[in-house]
């Protein structure tokens, strides 16, 4: 088995690499900046660079992720994305190797497209491993027992829901439910309830600061936008229960796919489920008030991994140190 060196999240919000022996060494937004010339639009920010310029440029600019729901939307840009990333790294051209983190529910055509672009930018080999088993790794799980292990990884363009035992996924699903889509809710219902209109930017601050799953929390931020009507800039406080209508409905939707999936499976695998419980990771898991509302919307056992925002790169790290074990997930998928 060859012995790699990179592992890559390419999420919805956020690109994150591991390096074997270095360990984690990147998380950047998967965005990038371009506006348009007589030649056709030009980059002129990316990652970091490229966030900093959300709302803050003039209407021409486009700021945007060239991948959605884990495939990619914009090839070219991307791999810009890409490049602009490794030459931040010792990256080694035609010598180093790299594991892709993607979602379990890809296409072959959209798995190839993953390859040439990883093999295009210059790795000597490249192979794909499903995210959520990273993320089972990541959250301390024995992945090859026999005992069945129940995995939702909320993610930021997605969620994926996994069943995995013996080194291979029994039953996944992905669905385009992730954070951004809860930046964009946030927005258009503050835009509805308070006439005011905000950036995307602001949208994810609020919910990173703001948002809360608890009923009656007392969080609350003042932000800036445009009045609808007037066209004039104000400020608004915005609470935790300004959000709480666009979070319930949100995670509303995953626990009913979850239970979807649990009820479709036999009895000796939902006893595992419930005898381990369903591990919840990604970003959106870190929500505040998830573990409240769980414990009154949900049925089974669970358990809200710390650090979930993380952990799937981190089990790639560790998977890079287990090339018997890469080995054997490989075979299985």
């Amino acid at each position: 088995m060859v012995k790699y060196k990179y592992a890559i999240e390419i999420g919805g919000s956020y690109t994150k690499i591991y390096v074997k022996d270095n360990g984690f060494a990147l998380c950047e937004p998967t965005l990038v900046a371009a506006e348009p010339t007589p030649q056709g639009y030009q980059i002129i920010g990316l990652g970091q660079e490229a966030k900093a310029m959300m709302g803050k440029t003039n209407d021409s600019v486009e700021v945007f992720s060239p991948v959605s729901n884990g495939q990619i939307k914009n090839y070219e840009y991307l791999k810009a994305l890409l490049v602009y990333f490794f030459d931040k790294l010792d990256f080694k051209k035609k010598r180093d190797s790299i594991m892709v983190l993607v979602n379990c529910g890809l296409s072959q055509n959209d798995k190839d497209q993953f390859l040439t672009l990883l093999y295009e930018i210059g790795f000597k080999e490249v192979i794909l491993i499903p995210t959520v088993i990273c993320s089972c790794i990541g959250a301390g799980k024995n992945i090859s027992s026999t005992k069945t292990n129940m995995i939702v990884n909320i993610g930021g363009a997605n969620t994926d829901i996994a069943v995995i035992n013996m080194n291979s996924i029994l039953k996944g699903a992905t669905l385009g439910l992730g954070g951004r889509a809860v930046d964009v809710a946030i927005a258009n219902t503050i835009a509805y309830n308070h006439g005011l209109v905000i950036g995307l930017g602001t949208s994810e601050k609020l919910k990173r600061e703001v948002g809360s799953l608890y009923p009656n929390d007392t969080l609350n931020m003042e932000v800036n936008g445009v009045d609808i009507e007037s066209k004039i800039p104000r400020s608004y406080i915005i609470s935790s229960n300004d959000l709480l209508v666009v979070l319930e409905p949100f995670f509303d939707e995953i626990i009913r796919s979850i239970d979807v999936t649990i009820t479709s499976l036999p009895p000796e695998i939902t006893t595992d489920i419930i005898n381990n419980g369903v591990i919840f990771v990604g970003g959106m898991s870190q929500i505040a008030g998830l573990e409240h509302y769980l414990k009154t919307h949900f049925r089974y056992p669970f358990k809200i991994v710390e650090d979930g925002e993380n952990v799937s790169i981190l089990g790639a790290g560790k998977l890079l140190d287990d090339p018997d074990l890469l080995k054997k997930i490989y075979e299985n998928t």
